[in-house]
C-alpha cells in the first residue's frame, strides 16, 4: 500500500463507500455545492436501447423545487451522458454522466461554518476526515441521490425487459398513515398528488401535516412502501449476500433512512406463530397462498412480489434555534437559514425505487453466472 507524505506525517489513502453493486456497479462523485455531481455505471449490458425521457422523468420526480411542499432550491437536474452510449444504445463499456449544480447558495451556510447541526453528519464527517464541506453538507447531502436515480432508471429498463416492474409510494407522513395493503390500492394514482400517496384523501391530510410542520420551522419523518412484481424465483445469494440483506443495505444507505422492514405487511412477525404466517406453496412457479415472506426465503427470491417499507427520520436541518457545539467544543446556539425540505419522503419515492432496481438488476446478472453451471 503506497504512503504519501503531507506535512511530515504519513497518511494511508483508501477510497471506500462510494460504490454499490458487484455485477452492475455504480460509483458516484460530487458534492451538493460543487460544480457538478455524477457517476459511473460499470457492467451495464450492451445493446440496451435507452428511454432517456424515462430517466429524466425519474430525475424530475426527485429534483428540488418541484412543489410548494419541497425545498425551493431550483435545479433542472438535466443529466449529461459522457460515455458508454452510442446511437441511443448502451455499448457495454462504462457509462459516465454528470448533473450540473445550478442553484447552490453557499452563503446560506456561512452561519454554521464553525458549528455542527444536531443529528446531522457535520460532526461525524469532521471526526472522520478532519475537514468538512459545510456548504449544504457536501458529500453527505441528499443531492448525491440524483446519481442513484439516473442509474436506477437504467436498471429499471433492464428489469422491465424481463417482466419486472417496481413501484413505490408514500405510506406515512408523521402520524398520518395509509392503513391499506398495496394490493388494495390503485398504484396508478401515485403521482396524482404532491405527496405521492395513491389515496387522495389520505394524501390531503399528509400535505396539511407537511405544510404545518414547515410553517413551524420544523421537520417530520415518514415511510415509503416499495414493491417489485415479476421477479422470478432464484435471484439472490446464500449467507452473507442474501437478497433481503442487500436490499436493506441499499435502502439504509439513503440519506435520512432509519428503518427497513420487508414482508409481513400488517402482521407483527415477532408475536406470530409459524402456523399463522408460513406461506403455503400452491404451484410449481413458487406462488404462495399468502406472502408474509415478502417474496424472499433463505435470501433468494421465491417468485412472489417483493415488498418492503422504508422509514425516514425527520431531517436534521430545521429552522428553529438549537443548542450545539462549535468546532472548538464550546456550547453555542444556531439557527439555520436557507432552503430545506420539511419532509423528504415525497421526493424520496424515486430514490427508493432506484435502490431496489439497482439491487435486483445486480442479482439478476449474478443469477446468469449460476445458470452457466446449471445448463
Amino acid at each position: 500500500m503506497r504512503k504519501y507524505t503531507i506535512h511530515s506525517k504519513y497518511f494511508i489513502f483508501a477510497i471506500m463507500g462510494n460504490s454499490t453493486g458487484k455485477f452492475f456497479k455504480l460509483t458516484t462523485f460530487g458534492e451538493s455545492h460543487g460544480i457538478a455531481i455524477g457517476g459511473v455505471i460499470d457492467g451495464c449490458p450492451a445493446g440496451l436501447k435507452l428511454d432517456f425521457h424515462l430517466i429524466q422523468h425519474q430525475l424530475d420526480r426527485r429534483k428540488p423545487g418541484q412543489s410548494k411542499i419541497t425545498t425551493q432550491r431550483k435545479e433542472s437536474d438535466e443529466v449529461q451522458f459522457l460515455s458508454g452510449i452510442f446511437e441511443g444504445q448502451t455499448t457495454g463499456t462504462p457509462i459516465g454522466f454528470i448533473i450540473n449544480n445550478e442553484d447552490a447558495k453557499s452563503k446560506d451556510y456561512s452561519d454554521i461554518k464553525g458549528a455542527f447541526r444536531p443529528s446531522h453528519a457535520d460532526f461525524t464527517y469532521k471526526a472522520k476526515y478532519g475537514i468538512r464541506d459545510f456548504r449544504g453538507g457536501g458529500r453527505s447531502s441528499a443531492r448525491e441521490t440524483a446519481c442513484r436515480v439516473v442509474a436506477g432508471a437504467i436498471a429499471q429498463q433492464i428489469l422491465k425487459k424481463y417482466g419486472v416492474n417496481i413501484s413505490a409510494y408514500v405510506s406515512a407522513v408523521g402520524s398520518v398513515k395509509l392503513n391499506k395493503s398495496y394490493t388494495d390500492l390503485n398504484l396508478s394514482l401515485i403521482d396524482s398528488n404532491l405527496v405521492r400517496c395513491p389515496d387522495n384523501d389520505v394524501a390531503g391530510k399528509m400535505i396539511l401535516e407537511i405544510e404545518k410542520t414547515k410553517s413551524d420551522g420544523d421537520s417530520i419523518g415518514g415511510e415509503i412502501m416499495v414493491i417489485a412484481n415479476g421477479v422470478p424465483a432464484g435471484w439472490g445469494e446464500p449467507v452473507f449476500d442474501k437478497l433481503h440483506a442487500e436490499i436493506g443495505k441499499g435502502m439504509l444507505s439513503i440519506n435520512a433512512v432509519h428503518g427497513f422492514k420487508y414482508g409481513f405487511n400488517e402482521v407483527d412477525i415477532a408475536s406470530s406463530k409459524g402456523s399463522e404466517v408460513n406461506d403455503i406453496i400452491i404451484d410449481a412457479s413458487g406462488k404462495t397462498k399468502t406472502n408474509f415472506s415478502g417474496g424472499i426465503q433463505g435470501g433468494i427470491s421465491n417468485g412472489n412480489d417483493i415488498y418492503c417499507e422504508v422509514a425516514f427520520k425527520p431531517v436534521a436541518t430545521i429552522m428553529k434555534n438549537q443548542k450545539t457545539i462549535n468546532v472548538n467544543g464550546d456550547q453555542v446556539h444556531i439557527k439555520v437559514n436557507g432552503r430545506h425540505d420539511a419532509c423528504v419522503v415525497p421526493r424520496a419515492v424515486p430514490i427508493v425505487e432506484s435502490m431496489l432496481a439497482l439491487t435486483l438488476v445486480d442479482h439478476y446478472l449474478r443469477s446468469l453466472t449460476n445458470k452457466i453451471y446449471h445448463d
